[in-house]
């Protein structure tokens, strides 16, 4: 074909081919979820809390509600340090078809539900259906773990969270917390309401904690040859976002297994699927109803923040999901009922904000084992 022959084809294969293309309707936008306001925190309704000077720590020894910020730099025990004792860090996997307990749900990709039109605060979820998951398991062993002696623990959620075991390996140096081991679990899967992770960590029972105690740990002792404590006081929970309300779940609903909680940007909302009507605003109900109608147990708890975190991200309209209003109505309740207990709140601060952990971990970590011997502290 010559070649001017070819170019006119061309023009007129382009020209047929171009309207259509321009009628073409353009894929639809996702509109971008509203950045959450920045919360004073002297707003009236707010706990009373002591501002420290900008880039400090609470004391680690110290009750009550503190604010920090806005500059957050990283503590010195977050960093490897030389000459620091350097623990050993296992892995392994679970797999669903192995528990009994959470044989796996998943929801749809691209799905969330919809709001129950006779109860805001309740959320219709159709598309969640059983699936396979598996899991990791992220076990730190410090070095200076005697084998065949018992030692006290921390469970973490969402792992494997490498920043702890670095922490831990100053701070066990330091003489600052005991010798302890670290299980850090990954989640099963997705998020929130329908989800394998929500069902795990939002879920108002003590049935994640019993998973852990007959599903994990056992596995952690044969494989590693440690031995774990059987006392409460030793055993420690720690996350952040639904993980941070699954470690006050695991030690609100079996205080007979976990005493010491640590919580980054904690899910105290109402996310709780599926619905249960004896907590029908899942861990809502901890500020609204459950901490002010119990009798206190025997918890010490550390909590963080943000400025701004999260707020109503979601369908729901049920005033029930404003984080910082949350974690403000827990320091609240668990002042009125005496525990122990240490709430910051982080200026210049998102969710589960890294610049915040970084700075706070270690003292949050000193502030959760008060009580507990530490062998070598003068």
């Amino acid at each position: 074909m010559p070649r001017a022959l070819r170019i006119a084809f061309m023009i007129a294969l382009i020209s047929q081919v171009g309207p259509a293309m321009a009628q073409a309707p353009p894929a639809p936008a996702r509109a971008a979820r509203p950045a959450p306001p920045t919360r004073d925190p002297n707003t009236p309704g707010y706990v009373a809390a002591r501002e420290l000077p900008d880039g400090t720590n609470a004391p680690a020894d110290a009750d009550g509600n503190f604010i920090i910020g806005p500059a957050h730099n990283p503590a010195a025990e977050m960093s490897v340090q030389p000459g620091v004792p350097q623990g050993t860090v296992f892995e392994f996997t679970m797999n669903s078809a192995d528990s009994k307990i959470y044989p796996g749900i998943a929801r749809e990709p691209g799905t969330f539900g919809t709001v129950d039109p006779g109860d805001p605060g309740k959320l219709i979820v159709t598309t969640s259906h059983p699936a396979p998951y598996t899991r990791r398991v992220t076990v730190y062993v410090p070095k200076q773990y005697v084998p065949g002696t018992v030692a006290p623990f921390i469970v973490g959620t969402d792992g494997p969270d490498h920043s702890l075991f670095t922490a831990l390996d100053n701070l066990i140096a330091e003489h600052k917390v005991p010798v302890m081991v670290a299980i850090s679990l990954s989640n099963g899967g997705g998020d929130a309401q329908g989800s394998e992770r929500g069902l795990e960590y939002d879920t108002m029972s003590g049935v994640y904690a019993e998973f852990v105690e007959k599903d994990v740990l056992p596995l952690v002792e044969s494989q590693y040859h440690v031995k774990l404590t059987k006392d409460p006081e030793g055993r420690a929970t720690m996350g952040g976002s639904s993980g941070g309300s699954c470690a006050l779940i695991m030690a609100w609903y079996r205080p007979d297994l976990y005493r010491r909680v640590l919580t980054y940007s904690g899910t105290y909302v109402n996310q709780q699927w599926p619905y249960n009507p004896q907590t029908p605003h899942g861990a809502w109900e901890f500020h609204e109803h459950l901490i002010p109608d119990n009798p206190a147990k025997p918890l010490r708890i550390w909590m963080e923040v943000g400025d701004r975190d999260l707020f109503n991200p979601n369908v729901m309209r049920d005033n029930m999901h404003d984080w910082v209003v949350a974690n403000e109505n827990m320091a609240k309740v668990l002042a009125a009922k005496g525990y122990h207990y240490q709430f910051v709140f982080a200026r210049n601060a998102g969710h589960v904000d890294r610049a915040v952990k970084q700075q706070t971990l270690p003292e949050a970590l000193q502030y959760v084992w008060q009580g507990y011997p530490i062998a070598g502290r003068d």
